[in-house]
């Protein structure tokens, strides 16, 4: 079982750029992938970025591609979302999570989540 902390939340402006951090710990063995989520008020989980535990294959959702970089350390034991150029449609709940499958981005395939840290993006 692996347990996740997000952190580096925040309030921000259009256009400034922000980097999200998710600390893995417990038994890694079979995680194969690790992805990003967001919520936003009053609208569903939806798919942010997904990369592979080991190796670093990594899939983004069309709103975000090319903005938006999702990394992993493995030494650290950490995933990251650097995001660029935010807008103020980027402003949600996110959300990190661990899957034993292949890259998804279907919410079902994550058995374990986060409990979210807030993004803000004022225009």
């Amino acid at each position: 079982q692996v347990s996740l902390v997000e952190s580096g939340g925040g309030l921000v402006q259009a256009g400034d750029s922000l980097r999200l951090s998710c600390s893995v710990s417990g038994r890694t063995s079979r995680t194969n992938a690790m992805g990003w989520f967001r919520q936003a008020p009053g609208k569903e989980r939806e798919f942010v970025a997904t990369i592979t535990w080991r190796g670093g294959l990594t899939h983004y959702a069309a709103s975000v591609k090319d903005r938006f970089t999702i990394s992993r350390d493995n030494a650290k034991n950490t995933v990251y979302l650097d995001m660029n150029n935010l807008k103020p449609d980027d402003t949600a709940v996110y959300y990190c999570a661990a899957s034993d499958g292949p890259l998804s981005d279907y919410l079902d395939e994550y058995h374990t989540w986060g409990q979210g840290t807030q993004v803000t993006v004022s225009s």
